[in-house]
Order: structure tokens, then C-alpha cells, then sequence
């Protein structure tokens, strides 16, 4: 998982998992210190999911030495060991578990602690029997407890960042609930000077705010606990994935069954899978058939069926037959693992929109420190002269609280997050956030037609005879002769007789002619099926021109079949229309994005199957340098391009497009070449993905609106700007509930887009 591709040209990509991040500002200071060591080309930090992902030139440095320039900071940065990506993504879920479990724990040693403290503080003339010397004392005891017991974790990140230069939101956290604590306990001990020196006053001394300090590290760390339980449902489409993955299998050994780890699998094992157990690894169906669920996989809520010859994948659910499957794939090679490792990676990666959000974090701690200062020196020379010290110190410990950039850091990231695993669930495999970023630019759509708009094989549509001959003759007799051939209308021949279960004869002296047609004899007949052409240069005289010109005429294509020398009848195919293509393209078009269909096949092919699913822009007879060039040409017109293909020559064109979608039934090359797969085989899967970029794009604004917003309008409240007319001063304690609610919200307002209609 941590040295995941290596490539000369492109650099070695790698990832890192952070630990002792705490906001924006770390994730920006670390991603600084990466991108300056020697042979990094690009670095991404993201905060929400504590993790580095690095692309290096490994001739120059290695991850490891990477990972000592992140802990030479003060951070601690963890070269992943797991080999298997599901391992991987499960061992970060624990991780997180561990640390929801551990801010729980503080949240409540620190209530119990803090709540007798707050009584206390707040019992001052009320309750007589409080009203005791030792009440201050108790205070002091009990909130020295949660400042080093529940919130030493901030004291030692602030001090770790202080000594390598740097400042986080653990800094303003120290800072803030430290000052109210040294200030508090200087009072106790010297009541009289800070009297003297404008703190403010009640019956019996000058002010305390033990009750403050430790209830801003309680509701902190409240927040934090809340925000990393959030934070931690983004992962949901990872940990739904990896609980696909069956923990045993059942393998055929021997003529004898026993159940195996599946880390034993190998390639060539032979599994057995029940009616209603899952598939344990990749493979070849030998023997059986079965419906096999696959909707965790493609989103697609139908079974589908599986006989002899069919691939089937780990993780899917048998239906009601049994099954003997030959292993394809196992372990890190399978689909379902290769699925958990796409989502764990583009989880962790940034989009481009991010960018302002980490210029400011990058400067936003030391910004706030300044203001701070500045806010108590404000009090300080203008403020009431019986009060300045208290208000000064108070006003600059809620500016220091309520400034925590976390909602900042948390905008980008746990969007991009939901909508990763979102994706995920509808069929949708996307590689990155800035491919979620230009999907919502796209303004046209670009759409291969074999394989894409149509189902990419041929399919008998008609047979016609002669006179004297039936439709189950003529397709008994070509299909005959077809099964000793590979070609693909060859094979639609025998699909179309062994589905309407016409009964096929066993050719002999099979002859075929490349790019002509096959000739075998059938029992006592002499059979011939291929182009018009052909069999006339053979001397087959044809009696069917007319039936077939109008076939060609309708974009089909016709094989004639000639017995001992005469012609009997022609088949006419075409590569069939996926049954959805016609609605999710007007879908498209309900987007406001222009469908053009870019196709290598002939003009009257090409529109006829555009004028069946409603398209005008037709772009036909181009080989693949020619789509690159249709496409480039779309982008000097100022159009933003998707292209959606499925075939090795779709791949230069996928790359080409501003964003590149491919079916996953398509080629490897494709897949690798495009920013999105798409598992489902249906168009809807386009403007699905298309939709929840949008809607992605505009949670993140909505985010990062709030985030800034938050900051604008609170940290002068903090500092009082209110007070020359209200007489009102934010309380310390208030802060740290509003900036732990901050975080909170943001995370709460992506979460969301798991359940937004696209």
C-alpha cells in the first residue's frame, strides 16, 4: 500500500499516515516541509483523514527518509507495512476507533471533574455554605486534574510545535485555557496586588476562572471527540467494502471439500460457493449457474447470470445454484480489493478547490496569536481601569479559543470524502478530488458508441429465407458451421441458436476465409456463410439483394448462408442499444451538458443508433487520433469535456477530455487511463457521477463559507467589539463551545451528500 506504482516518468507514489495533526495549520506546515525536500514532485496532506500522499523521484530520497523530514517537525509520520489494501483501509479504522475511544474517556473524566468546579465558581452569594476559603482551593485542585490528566495532550502538542518553530490549534488551546489557569491561580495567591491592578472584583477577592480553563479543554475536547465519530462515518463506503470480503473459503482438493483462511488462496484453487454464500476470490466459473448479486460492486440492483465460462468477483453473493470457480485473482489483485484501495486513495487526496483554504491556514495561528495580543492591549490601555486586567485576559483567551481553525481544515477533505464512498456505492470509482472538481465544470459529453451507447456485442436482430426453407433451418445450418469460429458475429450466430435452443451438428472440414466468411460441411450439406461479395466470387448466385440492402440500409449487418452452392437466407445483426442509453442521455441533456457520439464506425452506423437514443452531434469514421483531435478542438471552443468510452482506442481520447469515464466493462487500458470507472454498464452512471460533483462542489463552498464566515463575525465578538454598546463580553467558556460546534457542523453538512439524490 505504501509503494503503490513506480514509474521513472511520473514518480513513485506513496503515502504516509500523520499523526498528531490537529487542524488545518498542521496539515498545511507539513505539506510545506514535503514539498521542499529533495526529489518530491507533489505532496498532498489531508487533514480529515491523517495522511500524506507523496509522489517522489526514488532515485533521490525514499519514503522513509520522507517520513523522518515530517517527525523532525514535531509530527510523527507512519510508513503503512500492509501489503493488502483492505488491511490497510481496516487498520486506519481502528486507528480512528482508538481514538474516538480515547477523547471519550477524557470527555468524561473531565465532565465529572469540571461540573463540581463550575457549582463552585458560580455559587457565589447564592449558596452560603460555599461561600468558604476553601472553595477557591478545591477549584485550583480539580482543574489542575483536567489541564494534566484530560488536556496535557494539548500542553505537549503546543510545546513539541513551540520547540520546531511552528503553531497549531493545539498552541491556541494551551494558550487560552493556560492563561486562565496561571492567571487564576496568581489571584489566589496574591489576591491583594491584582486587586490594586484592575481585576475585577466580587465580594470576597478578585475574580477567579478555574471554571473556565477547565471547561474549555472539556468542551474542546468534546468537539473533538464529536468531530472524529463524524469524521469517521466518511469512511463508511471503505468499511462496507472491506466486510464483503468473506474471512473463509471453501476449496475442492482432491475430490474433498475443507474451508481455508482466505490469505491461503491461490491461483488455479478450485472453490466451491453454496446457494447464499459469498464469492471468496476472483475467478472462472467450471461448473454450474447462478445469479449472482453484484450491487455492492456496480451499483446495479439486478442479479446476474453466471454459467460455465463466466468471471465472477470476491465479495459478490451467490444466488440460488452452486458453483465451481476456478481462482483468477486473489489478495491484492482481486477487483473488490483494488475497489478498497481506489476509494482509500481518493479519500485521502485534495481538490484543487482546497487551495485558498490552505494558503490561510498555512499563516491563520500565527494571524490569530498577533490578534490576540493586540486584543488585550486594547483592554489594557482602553479599557475600564477597575476592570482592564480581566477583560483584557479574557477577551484575548476567547480569541484564542474561538479561533481554531478546524472547521477550515475539515471543509475540503470530509466532502471529498462522502463523496468518494457516495460514488463508491452507485458504481462510480473515482480516482481523486480534483476529478470530482472538473466533472462539475463539464459542459459537454462525449460518448464512444460501441460498448457505450450499445452493448459492444452483436446480436441477431432478423432472419429471412427463401422459399422452402424455415428461419430454425437456416439458423441451424449457420450456426453449425459458426461454432469453429472466434468472430464476433460468428459467436452472436451461435448465441441466437442455442437461445431459441436450436440444435446444433458438429461440422467437418471447416474452412474459414479471413475477412470473407467460413465454409464446412454440415452432415451431407455444403455450407457457406460470409459477405455478399464472396460467396459470388465462389459462385453462389444470391436471391436475397434486396432484403439485404435494406438491412444495410438500417445500420445492420448481414451474413448470407448458401447450402451446395444456392443461397437460403440472410441474418441480419447490430450491436443492440443498451436499454437505458436513450433516458440517462436525455438526462444529460436535463444538465444542461451538449451529447456529442464520437465513433470509429461508419456514418450511416453511427446515425442511425444516434437517432434511436436521441442524439444530433454526430462525429463518425474517426480513428483514435481523430477523436483526440475532435476533442481538443471542443476545448479551443472554451467547452469543458467528459469523455465516456470503454476500448483501447477510447484510451487517448480519455486522457485528452478534461475528465475521462470509463466503463467498467471496458479495457484495462481505458480504466487506467480515466479518472472515473464506472462499474454499472448503463449511461445513468455518467450523469450520476456528474451530479454528485455538483453537488459535492457545492457542500465544499457551503463549507468553506461557513468555516471563513465563522471566523469573520466571532473572533471580533471574542475580542468585544460589542461591549462599547452592550456591555457584553463573550465568556471564555462560550468559545470553546462555538468553535467545537464549528468543526462539528461542517462535518455534519458533508455527511449529507451520503444521503443527497443526484
Amino acid at each position: 500500500m505504501s509503494e503503490a506504482t513506480v514509474n521513472p516518468s511520473v514518480g513513485q507514489q506513496s503515502e504516509l499516515a500523520i499523526e498528531g495533526m490537529t487542524c488545518a495549520a498542521c496539515a498545511a506546515r507539513i505539506e510545506k516541509r514535503l514539498v521542499k525536500q529533495p526529489g518530491v514532485l507533489e505532496a498532498t496532506v489531508n487533514f480529515a483523514s491523517k495522511s500524506a500522499q507523496v509522489r517522489f523521484d526514488a532515485s533521490v530520497t525514499a519514503i522513509g527518509a520522507l517520513a523522518e523530514a515530517v517527525n523532525a517537525i514535531g509530527f510523527k509520520a507512519v510508513v503503512p507495512v500492509v501489503a493488502e489494501p483492505d488491511q490497510q483501509a481496516n487498520a486506519d479504522l481502528v486507528s480512528r476507533r482508538d481514538e474516538s475511544r480515547e477523547l471519550l474517556w477524557r470527555v468524561v473524566l473531565g465532565t465529572v471533574l469540571a461540573t463540581p468546579v463550575v457549582v463552585l465558581a458560580m455559587s457565589h452569594g447564592a449558596v452560603e455554605a460555599f461561600n468558604k476559603p476553601w472553595n477557591v482551593w478545591v477549584q485550583l485542585a480539580l482543574t489542575a486534574v483536567v489541564l494534566v490528566v484530560c488536556g496535557g495532550r494539548f500542553f505537549v502538542s503546543a510545546f513539541k510545535q513551540l520547540r520546531h518553530g511552528g503553531a497549531n490549534m493545539d498552541t491556541l488551546v494551551a494558550l487560552g485555557s493556560g492563561a486562565a489557569m496561571v492567571y487564576s491561580v496568581a489571584v489566589t495567591l496574591w489576591p491583594a496586588w491584582f486587586s490594586m491592578h484592575g481585576a475585577s472584583s466580587h465580594q470576597h477577592g478578585p475574580a477567579v476562572y478555574f471554571e473556565a480553563a477547565a471547561v474549555i479543554v472539556v468542551l474542546v475536547l468534546l468537539g473533538k471527540f464529536l468531530e472524529a465519530r463524524a469524521t469517521r462515518r466518511t469512511t463508511v463506503a471503505v468499511e462496507l467494502l472491506m466486510q464483503l470480503q468473506p474471512k473463509l473459503a471453501r476449496v475442492e482438493q482432491a475430490g474433498v471439500e475443507r474451508e481455508v483462511p482466505i490469505a491461503q488462496l491461490r491461483v488455479d484453487d478450485v472453490l466451491i460457493v453454496r446457494p447464499g454464500e459469498k464469492v471468496a476470490a476472483d475467478g472462472i466459473v467450471l461448473t454450474g449457474a447462478s445469479a449472482i448479486d453484484e450491487s455492492m460492486l456496480t451499483g446495479e440492483s439486478h442479479p446476474r447470470e453466471k454459467r460455465e465460462g463466466d468471471e465472477v468477483f470476491a465479495g459478490t453473493m451467490n444466488g440460488t445454484g452452486a458453483l465451481r470457480v476456478r481462482v483468477a485473482r486473489v489478495g491484492a489483485a482481486t477487483t473488490l480489493q483494488q475497489i478498497v484501495k481506489l476509494v482509500h486513495d481518493a479519500q485521502g487526496s485534495k481538490a484543487p478547490v482546497a487551495r485558498l483554504a490552505d494558503r490561510v491556514s498555512g499563516i491563520f495561528v500565527p494571524v490569530v496569536l498577533v490578534l490576540a495580543v493586540l486584543t488585550f492591549a486594547g483592554w489594557w490601555l482602553l479599557g475600564p481601569a477597575d476592570t482592564r486586567l480581566t477583560m483584557g485576559l479574557v477577551s484575548a483567551v476567547s480569541v484564542l479559543i474561538i479561533a481554531c481553525p478546524c472547521a477550515l481544515g475539515l471543509a475540503t477533505p470530509t466532502a471529498i470524502m462522502v463523496a468518494v464512498g457516495r460514488g463508491a456505492r452507485m458504481g462510480a470509482l473515482i480516482r481523486s478530488g480534483a476529478a470530482i472538481e472538473k466533472a462539475h465544470d463539464v459542459t459537454t459529453v462525449v460518448l464512444d458508441k460501441t460498448g457505450t451507447i450499445t452493448l459492444g456485442q452483436p446480436s441477431v436482430v432478423r432472419i429471412e429465407t427463401v422459399d422452402g426453407w424455415t428461419t430454425a433451418d437456416v439458423l441451424a445450418l449457420a450456426g453449425a458451421v459458426e461454432q469453429r469460429s472466434e468472430h464476433p458475429l460468428a459467436q452472436a450466430v451461435v448465441h441466437e441458436a442455442r437461445r431459441l435452443h436450436v440444435p446444433l451438428t458438429e461440422p467437418v472440414e471447416f474452412q474459414a476465409v479471413p475477412g470473407s466468411g467460413v465454409t464446412a460441411r454440415v452432415g451431407s450439406r455444403q455450407v457457406a456463410v460470409g459477405k455478399a461479395a464472396w460467396l459470388e466470387s465462389v459462385g453462389v448466385k444470391l436471391g436475397l439483394t434486396e432484403a439485404a440492402r435494406t438491412s444495410e440500409q438500417g445500420a445492420y449487418t448481414t451474413l448470407h448462408i448458401a447450402v451446395d452452392g444456392r443461397e437460403v437466407g440472410i441474418i441480419s445483426m447490430a450491436d443492440a442499444v443498451r436499454p437505458t442509453s436513450a433516458a440517462a442521455i436525455a438526462r444529460l441533456r436535463e444538465q444542461g451538458k451538449r451529447v456529442v457520439m464520437l465513433t470509429g464506425d461508419n456514418e450511416a452506423t453511427a446515425h442511425a443508433i444516434a437517432k434511436t437514443v436521441g442524439i444530433t452531434d454526430v462525429i463518425a469514421g474517426v480513428l483514435p487520433a481523430g477523436k483526440v483531435d475532435a476533442i481538443r478542438a471542443m476545448q479551443q471552443r472554451g467547452e469543458r469535456v467528459a469523455m465516456v468510452g470503454d476500448g483501447i482506442n477510447d484510451a487517448p481520447a480519455l486522457a485528452a477530455a478534461d475528465v475521462g469515464l470509463a466503463m467498467g466493462s471496458g479495457t484495462d487500458v481505458a480504466i487506467a487511463t480515466a479518472d472515473v470507472t464506472l462499474m454499472r454498464t448503463d449511461l445513468h452512471a455518467v450523469a450520476d457521477t456528474l451530479g454528485l460533483s455538483r453537488a459535492t462542489l457545492r457542500t465544499i463552498r457551503q463549507n468553506l463559507f461557513w468555516a471563513f464566515g465563522y471566523n469573520v463575525i466571532c473572533i471580533p465578538l471574542a475580542a468585544g467589539v460589542l461591549w462599547p454598546f452592550t456591555q457584553w463580553l463573550l465568556s471564555p467558556m462560550v468559545a470553546s463551545a462555538a468553535m467545537a460546534l464549528s468543526s462539528v457542523s461542517v462535518v455534519l453538512n458533508s455527511m449529507r451528500l451520503a444521503r443527497r439524490v443526484v
